[in-house]
């Protein structure tokens, strides 16, 4: 296995603007990825997310409403966010039907510098993870699109 782009699709039963909302908003990426989120949602403005108390950094890249909304992660504080220091993930939205293709794709794995086996884990980790909460984004996705 190549270990250098993670990829996943899905349909969400909402339209692209709801979609972009909350893969983008701080206030609802809370609601499906990590317990805390601080940071303006703005192209090149950096903050930070939370889980289970532990702080991760976070800048934005591209915020380009609804098709396009990326960021940069898991840089060293005080780093500014680049290739080879943090993870990139990239989400494209696309109307279909009546609701939203996403589609994910996070790179980042092997212009970090590590061996095989550590860019091994990192990329089963993020894998695991993402696996886990892309339902859940399906799910809230879709209770936020019901409500608007």
């Amino acid at each position: 296995m190549d270990h250098g782009t993670l990829e996943r699709e899905i349909h969400i039963d909402a339209n692209p603007d709801v979609v972009f909302d909350v893969v983008s908003s701080p206030e609802h990426l809370r609601e499906w990825w990590p317990d805390e989120a601080e940071y303006p949602a703005e192209p090149g403005e950096a903050g930070r997310i939370g889980f289970g108390g532990s702080w991760v950094q976070f800048t934005v890249v591209d915020a380009i409403p609804p098709k396009h909304f990326s960021f940069r992660w898991a840089h060293a504080e005080g780093e500014t966010a680049a290739t080879g220091n943090s993870f990139l993930v990239v989400f494209e939205l696309e109307p279909d039907g009546t609701g939203t293709r996403l589609r994910m794709t996070e790179t980042g794995f092997r212009e970090r510098g590590w061996d095989e086996a550590k860019i091994a884990a990192e990329y089963t980790d993020h894998a695991t993870g993402w696996d886990h909460f892309l339902p859940r984004l399906h799910t809230y996705a879709a209770e936020v699109g019901a409500t608007r």
